[in-house]
């Protein structure tokens, strides 16, 4: 009987059916516990928000996994000497991109205009084909591929953008300092989909948000901290970003007198981008839980050199 500790209580309830069940529909005698001897545990599923914070008791366990795609707030525990996976959940996946996507058309098509319009203006100014406005994601990772793919089969001419070189079928993709620079440069839409890393912070700075095209919009459901919240302001005052809508923030819930909320060129989404399904999250844990008896790799397992 393998036992697996939820060391997330505040999320007991959302989990309490759906994890026993995907445990059992692995093939895997488990039992899921909210307490038990360190000694005797061979899993920990985990929230980086979480009560437990000293890993070392748990000699036994042979993986921690995450119920966060960030991983940022944990990956630095000396304590944690345990295999670490991130999750990457296929519904969070999905609904971020249709968060970016439909962000993303909404300042395409310029929806604003019509949705709030109180003198009754009849513009008739069509916005352009998608073909014609570029877009730029930083971050290549599971999330940052699934909305750049989907914005090219809009025919979105997409950039993507890491720090370490990859290749996606159907997209430009650059990596290192020079990249960044070229991927910004001419954008009309970014979105920033980076992790929180002390090499990702202030990504977007003073520099880099003037390398856009004039009146870009920003998307940011990644993390706060990768955005000088300073330079943003500033460069949305000079005009040279037209819009930005930001999911996430350095310090949430951002706090009410936050200039970002008052701002008309901003809007302010409460960290509802992605979330993390308890069902389909269940069956990733159970799968790694199976892959790990058997001897397999773990899926999603965090480089700590990297910090993801």
């Amino acid at each position: 009987m393998i036992t697996v500790l939820f060391a997330a209580p505040a999320l007991w309830d959302e989990y309490r059916d759906p994890l026993p069940q995907a445990l059992k529909s692995a093939g895997l005698r488990a039992q899921v516990v909210l307490e038990a001897a360190p000694e005797t545990v061979d899993y920990i599923v985990y929230a980086p928000s979480a009560p437990l914070q000293d890993f070392r008791p748990f000699t036994r366990a042979k993986a921690v996994l995450s119920l966060w795609a960030g991983v940022e707030r944990i990956v630095g525990n000396p304590t944690l000497t345990q295999p670490l996976c991130r999750m990457v959940d296929p519904s969070l996946t999905e609904g971020m991109v249709e968060w970016v996507v439909g962000h993303a058309l909404r300042h395409h098509l310029g929806m604003d205009a019509h949705i709030v319009n109180p003198s009754h203006a009849w513009v008739p100014d069509p916005a352009p084909l998608a073909r014609h406005r570029p877009v730029t994601v930083l971050g290549l990772g599971a999330l940052g591929t699934a909305c750049a793919q989907a914005l090219a089969a809009l025919n979105f001419p997409v950039t993507g953008w890491s720090r370490s070189p990859k290749s996606v079928p159907g997209l430009r993709c650059l990596s290192g300092p020079e990249g960044l620079r070229a991927a910004l440069t001419g954008a009309q839409i970014v979105v920033t989909l980076l992790p929180r890393t002390p090499e990702t912070e202030n990504t977007l700075n003073a520099e880099t948000l003037a390398l856009p095209a004039r009146g870009a919009v920003i998307l940011n459901p990644g993390r706060g901290p990768l955005i000088d919240d300073d330079a943003l302001l500033a460069a949305l005052d000079q005009g040279q970003i037209g819009h930005a809508t930001l999911d996430v923030f350095r310090v949430e819930p951002l706090p009410q007198d936050h200039p970002f909320w008052a701002h008309p060129k901003v809007t302010v989404t409460p960290h509802i981008a992605a979330d993390t399904r308890a069902d389909s999250a269940s069956g990733v844990i159970a799968e790694n839980i199976r892959r790990a008896e058997s001897g397999a790799a773990l899926l999603h397992r965090v480089d700590r050199a990297l910090g993801y």
